[in-house]
């Protein structure tokens, strides 16, 4: 099935320091792209996979789980992983339930977390009533392109396929049980104004997390803060962080 322009995978080999990155739900590596093209410049290996049913119709995307996304990610950590040293994962809203998904299964395996506006608790109301709801309709308005900046858009579905939304309440809760797992540190940029995610996963991620977490604002900027005004302090700030946790030297290009 063709691919929605930007919705591509993106990886390149740099050094034996490895950064995995993670879209959002109904997004597209697009979101990302300029945030791997930063940290790939810096001389960093980078893999930004697209996650199965995304990038393409939101039809598709009704026949996939958050399991096949996960399988999709963890994949290629482990590839990753095989051809680095040290790996770092991130990721934006749901991606970034993903990356800390990932630090919960993978422990030491990955050096730590970075991740922006995550999703990692069910605060739509809508949400609850998606197990039944997805017995009427395939699909609800889309949650995509919530961005700040003018002349800015995001490549995604315009609407939301309600199966496939339905199968996040049983990865959030799965995330939320074994947060206490996530000891590496982990950097958090939120966005108050955020129309997507509502403040209640930071709020968790304070609570649970502790000292290993970090949390800075992006003032200037809404729920894709990676394509959003306050893009270059994520993209500058993450590499910061990789520079101050990894034990192996960066390799620029």
């Amino acid at each position: 099935m063709p691919l929605m322009p930007g919705s591509e995978p993106y990886q390149h080999d740099g050094g034996q320091v490895g950064v995995l990155l993670c879209h959002g739900f109904t997004g597209t590596p697009q979101s990302l792209r300029p945030w791997a093209n930063h940290l790939a410049a810096a001389g960093l290996t980078v893999s930004l996979p697209r996650l199965p049913g995304h990038g393409t119709t939101w039809q598709e995307m009704n026949r996939t789980r958050w399991e096949d996304w996960y399988a999709e990610f963890e994949n290629a950590f482990e590839n990753l992983r095989g051809r680095c040293q040290e790996v770092f994962v991130m990721g934006l809203s749901l991606g970034g339930c993903m990356a800390l998904r990932l630090a919960e299964v993978h422990g030491p395996a990955v050096r730590g977390v970075v991740v922006v506006n995550p999703s990692i608790v069910n605060d739509v109301p809508l949400m609850k009533l998606a197990p039944v709801l997805k017995l009427v309709v395939a699909s609800v308005a889309g949650v995509a392109n919530d961005i700040k900046r003018e002349g800015v858009t995001e490549v995604g579905y315009t609407r939301t396929p309600v199966r496939a939304a339905a199968t996040l309440p049983r990865l959030w809760s799965l995330v939320q049980s074994e947060l206490g797992r996530v000891t590496q540190p982990v950097l958090v940029y939120h966005s108050p104004e955020d129309h997507v995610v509502k403040p209640a996963s930071v709020e968790l991620l304070r609570k649970v997390l502790g000292d290993n977490l970090t949390v800075r604002e992006c003032l200037n900027s809404y729920h894709v803060a990676t394509l959003d005004n306050d893009a270059p302090e994520i993209f500058e700030g993450s590499l910061d962080f990789i520079k101050a946790h990894a034990s192996v030297p960066l390799q620029r290009d």
